[in-house]
């Protein structure tokens, strides 16, 4: 028969035995945390990338508005193209004749429309192209 302290050695060494974690465990729960980890890491990064963009976007649609509303008034707005920069954003604007099947170009009438393009360019290469209509006075026509 087994003493009482023979009993209480064997449950002493059957404790510590479970005591505590395995290797394999410890090996399983880093690399847990070291998957869990480079997702949010990856996450984070694609988070920087798209707010950089949408900043970009923000900078040429805002460059385009100052641009929009820099023209000069519809009555000095003459046909040709002139450019420039705002920030580290290029933009330019082309004015042309407008051109459209409903429009008799021989026809007398007191406004003459006009196509307005501005074009604005970041550093990083995102586009923004914004098309108008602008009525300029005719020759001899009244404002």
């Amino acid at each position: 028969m087994l003493r009482q302290s023979d009993r209480q050695s064997d449950n002493r060494d059957e404790r510590e035995s479970r005591a505590g974690f395995t290797m394999i465990e410890a090996l399983v729960a880093l690399s847990v945390i070291a998957i869990s980890l480079a997702a949010i890491g990856s996450l984070v990064a694609g988070n920087v990338r798209a707010t950089r963009r949408v900043d970009d976007r923000l900078s040429v649609v805002e460059t385009a508005r100052a641009v929009l509303t820099g023209l000069p008034d519809r009555g000095d707005l003459a046909l040709g193209d002139f450019s420039g920069a705002t920030g580290d954003n290029h933009w330019r604007v082309d004015v042309l004749p407008f051109a459209a099947d409903f429009v008799d170009p021989q026809r007398a009438t007191q406004w003459v429309p006009q196509a307005v393009v501005i074009r604005v360019e970041s550093p990083t290469g995102q586009e923004l192209r914004l098309d108008t209509v602008r009525l300029r006075p005719a020759a001899g026509g009244r404002r």
